[in-house]
């Protein structure tokens, strides 16, 4: 197939718009309108509603009503089929509420999902905090440096073989009371000199035990591992310890009653009739529990009333209390009464304190009516209150070098819990019962601080001018008084004061939480109190309290050890101070800022500041301080990107730097803007994409620049285009990736054209012909490598729309630009085994066809394209149609090629592609051209290749266009086209 000589089509842009148009049809109220969104309405008429009460389902109708998400009944609801598939969640938030559940105990995954079950049914609400999430806080803050102790018994092993299959045989009472009277005195081992994490692995570990013993139905060996557990609760050798050890060893209580009660539940229904549904194991009632289940639950209680030691006996009788109910309905309201009582008989006060604590957890969980439990308990306590200053407990601290203070801390736990308990939607009568008992005891510290903690803010917000003389009466050598200071802060930041009160608190707070020396218990007051502050003041109280933390944390770099404190204060002003202006105003916030000296730390803050900006900033702003401030946190961000840095990390950066940079405008004093620009790019130079946005947001102001002028630029507007036009030549070659630059080449030209910069748009367009020969073959996106032919044809695509109104330079050939481009394609090394080459060439014969119209089909303002420059001067037809043939001689060479090389399916679609070409740009009433498009027609064919579906449109093409009076001629090619001659 030998080249022919190439002849354009004419093209009437305006009649061919106007007859691809689409006619418009009015459309009459009440009738139907496809783009109208679909909706269903529920219509329930007397039948239907009769029907609901039967369960029957009401009628729907389609209507075009406008849908509400809080549509009265009746109303219009907008059909939404994926919702309704979901259930009215998406899959993300379905996992997001499916691993919101909070993790179940050591060694038992799913005791706090028992617990929870057993809150809905005896009516603690979601606002009760669960025992499960108190305790990761309490194994957090109570550890210790000193090593520990664990006494164990050694004869859970002899006994293993004992009490193996044949303990499931019933034996009696009697001799199961000795064979525990002999594990009680079993040799013992004593583990010395653990730390505190071998400490908990061992506890772990007898969890562990207590589970496979109870699955190997070795119920004695479980019982036993269980006393030896509790006993080590009467050990306060290291008692700074204390309160994690109690939770680790009520984990395994819990896991012990649990165990108990399931497998008597388990008994009541073995003995079911057959299809008789199961019973609920907090519904089931006395009377229908099987004799066996009942003897075995009261031999649970036998064995547990026969140990010796109190302690001990305590604690597993209540952590099996759950199984009464097995026996007698009134269990818990005559055992937890009694159990209260013994607890007078415990001799150490913390011992005895946080036995109440699981007495008071029982209770909660199993019979939360009982009230007069927990305020038995808390007066019991009050009565024994003056015993922990004791000579014995006083000796106690003086052998383990423990002061009062941190003593009396050791109760928190204990007694938060208890109040918390007692305090559980109850009335205000008992916050001042409370306040009166503490002021009969001597105005406690540890009492105050866990009635602060226990009751609702509201109450203890409109008592604060009470509260506040009642902490500074406190004994300085007892609780912490710098604890209670933080827990009415604490407090005062979920609830408010009476506002004639607000200052007077704060100031006699801040009197008291200014002289504390210790900048750890200093910078724990101000982080309670700073929202308190920014909730009810001004700027200048906030900066007046910024001022004092800088006073107490800078001295011997004391805010090192505060920086969590410190990132919670700054989140605490950004949440109230929104207005930025004000922000910045306070001249203690930036030196405030300036404390965070570690890199990671300060980069973090960095965030939570630019973060909040681009999230308040409703309106761009020009603020001096506001623009240096945020220039300088935008630019510690920077500079800590490097080499190692995440991609994460560096998108992260670049989108609050990007954000920032979107929210300053300086109004129309464009060069102030294009400054900052500059200023921008000499800052980030790290980050590319926000050399991008600085790139594209020059480019914005020389758009908004012609806009201004209406396109009639003076001798300044056109410098100053030029100058932005100069910006983004001189930055686009920082950029890494290539086809970003090629874009940015692209959308410059574009600007710098439509703003008369013909010689700045010529260099843009030439820089990225030349840029071209660099795009590699593939690159990697998300890990993987992608060829780079699909985008470098989209781009070429856009590229030479572009160059059909790009003015030939007059100092040059007819279009130069165009072969220049011609000629970068010809060297490109394109990917193996592809056509990219060929069809490139078919999108610059579009070009080619389109660049020889009269009048072409898109211009740019107070541009003189070349259809005005040349006004279809035959040298200048000429020069075109010259090009397309040698560009058309290219694509059939390419088609030769691939049928020796026997390629005929990529032969098939380039022949089609060529086509298509023809039929649309070439006047087919030359013979030459309409025999090759005969001719490719029949090539596409040829091999029984070519997709079917694009043969058949290629058709259709034809037989429409022939429809038209000036392609009349397409009628003979579409009967040479069609099957057997048929038109």
């Amino acid at each position: 197939m030998a080249a022919v000589q190439w002849h354009a089509r004419n093209r009437d842009y305006a009649r061919e718009r106007e007859r691809a148009g689409l006619e418009a049809l009015p459309v009459e109220p009440g009738e139907y309108h496809p783009l109208k969104p679909i909706t269903v309405t529920e219509s329930k008429g007397r039948a239907a509603k009769a029907g609901a009460r039967k369960g029957s389902t009401s009628s729907l109708s389609t209507s075009a009503s406008t849908p509400s998400s809080a549509a009265p009944a009746g109303a219009a609801v907008l059909l939404d089929p994926l919702m309704s598939a979901l259930e009215g969640s998406d899959p993300l938030t379905q996992i997001a509420m499916a691993s919101a559940e909070p993790l179940g105990a050591v060694g038992d995954p799913n005791r706090d999902g028992e617990q929870r079950k057993r809150g809905a049914s005896t009516g603690l609400g979601s606002d009760f905090q669960s025992w499960a999430q108190k305790r990761p806080e309490i194994l957090a803050r109570y550890t210790t440096v000193e090593k520990l102790s664990l006494r164990l018994s050694m004869g859970a092993d002899k006994d293993s073989g004992r009490h193996g299959a044949g303990a499931a045989v019933p034996e009696k009472v009697r001799s199961r009371l000795e064979e525990l009277d002999d594990l009680e005195e079993g040799s013992q081992r004593e583990m010395l000199n653990l730390s505190t994490q071998e400490y908990v692995g061992r506890v772990e570990e007898q969890g562990q035990a207590l589970r496979e013993a109870w699955a190997t139905d070795q119920k004695v060996k479980a019982l036993k591992i269980v006393i030896q557990c509790s006993k080590l609760l009467s050990d306060t050798s290291v008692i700074s310890f204390y309160p994690s050890k109690f939770v680790l060893i009520t984990d395994i209580l819990d896991t012990f009653g649990r165990l108990v009660h399931d497998r008597i539940w388990a008994m009541c229904n073995e003995g079911r009739p057959p299809g008789a549904p199961a019973l609920s194991p907090d519904s089931i009632r006395p009377e229908l529990v099987p004799d066996s289940a009942r003897e075995t639950c009261l031999n649970w209680f036998y064995k547990i009333a026969s140990i010796r030691e109190l302690v001990p006996r305590l604690y597993v009788e209540a952590a099996i209390l759950r199984c009464s109910r097995f026996v007698k309905a009134s269990g818990f309201e005559e055992v937890l009464p009694r159990l209260a009582a013994m607890l007078r008989g415990v001799g150490d006060p913390l011992v005895a304190m946080f036995a109440r604590a699981y007495i008071c957890r029982v209770g909660v969980e199993g019979a939360p009516h009982l009230r007069e439990l927990l305020t038995c308990n808390f007066f019991d306590f009050l009565l024994t209150f003056k015993q922990l200053q004791s000579n014995s407990v006083q000796n106690l601290l003086a052998t383990q070098g423990l002061d009062m203070p941190m003593y009396l801390t050791l109760y928190s736990p204990a007694v938060d819990w208890v109040l918390q308990c007692l305090a559980y939607r109850a009335p205000e009568a008992v916050l001042v019962e409370m306040m009166e008992r503490c002021r009969k005891v001597g105005n406690s510290g540890l009492l105050l601080n866990s009635i602060m903690s226990a009751f609702r803010a509201e109450f203890i917000a409109a008592r604060t001018t009470a509260l506040i003389p009642m902490i500074k009466e406190c004994d300085d050598s007892g609780f912490p008084k710098h604890l209670l200071f933080r827990s009415l802060g604490r407090s005062l930041a979920s609830a408010d004061p009476p506002e004639s009160d607000r200052l007077h608190v704060l100031n006699e707070a801040w009197k008291v939480i200014t002289k504390l020396r210790s900048p750890q218990d200093y910078i724990g007051c101000a982080e309670a109190w700073m929202e308190y502050t920014c909730r009810h003041f001004t700027q200048r109280e906030v900066n007046t309290v910024l001022a004092d933390i800088i006073k107490h944390m800078t001295p011997d770099r004391a805010f090192e050890e505060a920086y969590p404190q410190l990132q919670s204060i700054v989140s605490r002003v950004l949440k109230y101070f929104q207005d930025f202006s004000t922000l910045f105003a306070m001249d203690k916030f930036l030196p405030f800022l300036d404390m965070f000296q570690k890199e990671l730390v300060k980069v973090e803050v960095c965030k939570m500041v630019t973060e909040a900006f681009i999230k308040h900033q409703r309106e761009e702003t020009r603020d001096p301080v506001i623009v240096n401030a945020l220039m300088s946190v935008c630019k510690t961000m920077h500079d800590s990107v490097n080499a190692l840095s995440l991609d994460d990390e560096r998108r992260v950066i670049s989108a609050f730097t990007c954000g920032f940079i979107r929210m300053i405008s300086f109004g129309r004093d464009f060069e102030q803007q294009l400054s900052f620009y500059v200023e921008a790019r000499a800052t980030f130079t790290n980050l590319e994409p926000v050399l991008v946005a600085l790139m594209h947001s020059v480019n914005r102001l020389a758009m908004e620049t012609c806009r201004l002028v209406r396109g009639n630029h003076t001798r300044k507007t056109a410098a100053f285009v030029r100058a932005c036009a100069a910006y983004c030549f001189i930055t686009i070659p920082s950029l890494t990736s290539v086809f970003a630059q090629l874009i940015l080449y692209l959308l410059s030209g574009q600007v710098a054209l439509a703003n008369q910069c013909l010689s700045q748009a010529d260099g843009f367009f030439k820089a990225a012909i030349a840029l071209l020969v660099e795009v590699p073959r593939s690159v990697m996106v998300d890990g993987k490598a992608r060829p780079t032919e699909p985008m470098l044809l989209e781009f070429l695509s856009s590229f030479l729309s572009t160059l059909l109104v790009v003015p030939d330079h007059p100092e040059h050939s007819v279009l130069y630009l165009v072969r220049g481009l011609l000629n970068v394609l010809q060297d490109y090394t394109w990917e193996e085994g592809s056509d990219g080459r060929a069809r490139a060439y078919l999108s610059v014969m579009h070009l080619l066809a389109a660049a020889s119209q009269e009048t072409y089909l898109y211009s740019i303002s107070k541009v003189d394209s070349n259809d005005s420059l040349y006004g279809s001067d035959p040298k200048f037809l000429g020069e075109v149609d010259r090009l397309c043939e040698t560009i058309l001689g290219q694509v059939l060479d390419q088609l030769k090629l691939l049928g020796k090389q026997e390629q005929y399916k990529r032969q098939s679609v380039l022949a089609l592609a060529l086509l298509d070409t023809l039929l649309l740009q070439a006047d087919l009433r030359n013979n030459k051209l309409n025999q090759l498009a005969v001719s490719l027609w029949g090539l596409a064919q040829k091999h029984g290749q070519a997709d079917s579906r694009a043969l058949a449109r290629v058709l259709e093409l034809v037989r429409r266009q022939s429809a038209r009076p000036e392609l009349a001629h397409f009628a003979e090619l579409a009967l040479r086209m069609s099957p057997q001659g048929r038109p």
